[in-house]
């Protein structure tokens, strides 16, 4: 009969000779994947008669710059867009004015996170529970991928060929995310064990006035990564107009000169000035209908 300490070592022994090789494949349990809050933009859809309007009141209202428009196929399947970057010291946008019609599932992701490894980024998402919805593919400059997490949240990654460099925001805008009660924990826990970021608070108890419904509560968890700042919005989904349409969270200094200089340059108050949660805020619709939330601190 064999001993217990004879048979621990044969069975130490024989793991020594296991291949190796599928524990390879795995993506690294703490590897984070994201570059910075500034490489992460929000994809904007416009008609392409309003991309010249949108690009004019958008800058206007924020200040910034755009690369030089090009016009491209950015999906794996024919098509052709307008393609721009605006890049403002309080969020980014990837622009894009469809001259075809737009090939499912584009359009329905909301924003484009820079990552360092597209094919680890990709395992490691599929680790943490999100389904691929467009399978890698290149675009003029990198390769593209989009997923879905839990809750039915679109998203793009992509990786650039030329690694590029791009200054740190003034202030990070916030992803706003309409989740339901039912997937609001599957969503939280799939994006941040792939994230690696943070809760920073849950308050089961917000007020709904911050999605149109005064004297009612609701669930808002706030997060924080690599990626930026995420305000995850749990809702029954009754939603006046126009929230759940606002895809992010823009932070200023001075929230009326921005109100301001937005309405002098053809964007419209959807939703006026409101304070809540030790914020000042307001809704505005963009030329080609981009609806953003704009906040400033409450004093």
């Amino acid at each position: 009969m064999i001993s217990s300490r004879t048979f621990a070592a044969l069975l130490f022994a024989a793991s020594l000779s296991l291949p190796q090789v599928a524990f390879a494949r795995e993506p690294a349990p703490h590897t984070v994947y994201g570059v910075g809050p500034q490489y992460d933009t929000t994809h904007v859809y416009v008609a392409p008669d309003d991309v010249d309007k949108f690009v004019a009141s958008f800058l206007a209202t924020f200040g910034g710059q755009s690369t030089k428009q090009v016009v491209a196929t950015v999906t794996p399947t024919p098509s052709s867009t307008t393609s721009q970057l605006l890049q403002t010291p309080v969020g980014t946008v990837s622009l894009f004015g469809f001259k075809t019609p737009i090939p499912y599932p584009f359009g329905a992701e909301r924003t484009g996170y820079l990552v360092t490894d597209i094919d680890a980024a990709v395992k490691a998402a599929r680790a943490a529970g999100a389904d691929v919805l467009v399978a890698t593919f290149p675009d003029p400059i990198g390769r593209d991928v989009v997923i879905q997490w839990p809750g039915g949240v679109n998203m793009q990654l992509y990786w650039h060929t030329t690694k590029p460099n791009y200054a740190a925001f003034q202030t990070v805008p916030e992803n706003r995310v309409y989740v339901s009660p039912d997937r609001a924990d599957a969503f939280v826990g799939s994006f941040l064990r792939f994230s690696r970021g943070k809760i920073v608070s849950d308050d089961k108890k917000a007020s709904a006035t911050e999605i149109g419904r005064p004297n009612e509560t609701y669930r808002r968890i706030r997060l924080e990564s690599v990626f930026g700042k995420m305000t995850v919005i749990v809702t029954d989904g009754h939603l006046p107009y126009p929230y759940g349409r606002e895809m992010t969270g823009y932070e200023v200094s001075d929230l009326d000169a921005v109100i301001g200089k937005a309405k002098a340059s053809g964007a419209t108050v959807l939703v006026e000035p409101y304070v809540s949660d030790h914020r000042r805020s307001v809704m505005v619709s963009f030329p080609g209908g981009y609806v953003a939330e704009i906040h400033a601190a409450a004093k």
